[in-house]
């Protein structure tokens, strides 16, 4: 569910459809426009934001109805999520069912997941003044902190399972090297999908016929106002795209290497998903290059969505090698 919440945290974004519900309701929201008056009302509450007077002036119900289920689904998702979670867990806590071991690996998922929740309503008020789309950095702060969200959950599984270190300390800190570097390319990514920087350079190899584009290496444009309003100039997008697409070849690198000349000094597990990693990465570096080369209007939303998905997927797989290799872990 938690890998299902940021898929739908995508095709929300990919949609444009997260600034189409402008209040947070976190016990009436469960229930949507339900008569035609309904809609109405809160299709005007929408037709009050920069996002319809400069991009959607020309939707009609039936348009934003579209845009609407979209972040309504993410939104009620989220709550089933959080019941789904929190009742058995307050229920098995309270009954003894369940250790402090994991009582306490748990609540970490529970703050993040709070602290998601709460990050996402602060950028979705980013976008409705002034501004026609959600700030990239809040964004990309939201988009991150669900990762951590993810990986909380995965060590919480890999505790329980007591995975643990049966190979030699320079194993895991090879993958914990590849893991600091994906997680850096995650919040890369976040700004990309932030800045739609896809759609300045949807060419590959080149960046439009450069390997460096040129408003990179014009000193003068490396300020923090080009970096802040990335809406007005190509700078920024520009920064971002080529960072993501220099990283995923590092990250390339680095993973085939890695598989190559290491996995025979590492335990059946740590092979096992060594070679999920490996296998994951080139479908992540070929849907990345078809993501940029079927931009027509906007990012193409299978392919966007598959680029997204097996990055998840991939830093997910690091995770798990680097449980498989960790030292022996405490109760």
């Amino acid at each position: 569910m938690l890998i299902g919440q940021v898929i739908l945290g995508g095709i929300t974004r990919l949609t444009g459809s997260g600034l189409s519900i402008t209040n947070w309701d976190v016990i009436t929201g469960v229930i949507p426009p339900m008569s035609k008056q309904e809609w109405l009302a809160a299709f005007e509450l929408y037709k009050q934001t920069p996002q319809f007077h400069k991009i959607n002036a020309s939707f009609t119900l039936k348009d934003f109805k579209f845009i609407y289920f979209w972040e309504f689904f993410h939104r009620l998702w989220a709550r089933m999520l959080g019941l789904i979670f929190l009742i058995p867990f307050v229920f098995f806590t309270l009954r003894k069912i369940i250790n402090w071991y994991l009582i306490k690996r748990l609540l970490l998922v529970v703050l993040l997941t709070a602290l998601t929740a709460s990050a996402g309503w602060i950028m979705v008020q980013s976008g409705l003044i002034n501004r026609p789309w959600v700030n990239a950095y809040k964004l990309t702060l939201h988009f991150m902190l669900a990762i951590l969200t993810i990986a909380a959950m995965v060590k919480t599984i890999a505790d329980v399972y007591n995975l643990e270190n049966k190979s030699n300390k320079s194993q895991c800190k090879f993958v914990v090297i590849l893991l600091i570097i994906t997680f850096i390319q995650l919040i890369i990514a976040g700004l990309m999908s932030g800045m739609k920087a896809g759609l300045y350079f949807p060419t590959w190899p080149s960046m439009n016929g450069a390997i460096i584009p040129r408003v990179l290496l014009d000193s003068s444009n490396w300020t923090l106002h080009n970096l802040t309003n990335y809406d007005s100039y190509a700078f920024a997008p520009a920064l971002v795209q080529f960072l993501h697409r220099l990283m995923a070849y590092i990250i390339l690198a680095i993973t085939i290497y890695y598989y190559f000349k290491k996995r025979n000094y590492l335990h059946t597990t740590a092979i096992k998903w060594l070679t999920t990693s490996y296998i994951i990465v080139y479908f992540q570096i070929i849907l990345g290059i078809l993501t940029l080369i079927k931009i027509k209007t906007g990012i193409p939303l299978f392919y966007g969505i598959l680029h997204q998905l097996t990055g998840l997927l991939f830093f997910i797989s690091l995770l798990f090698l680097y449980f498989t290799l960790r030292k022996k872990i405490s109760i």
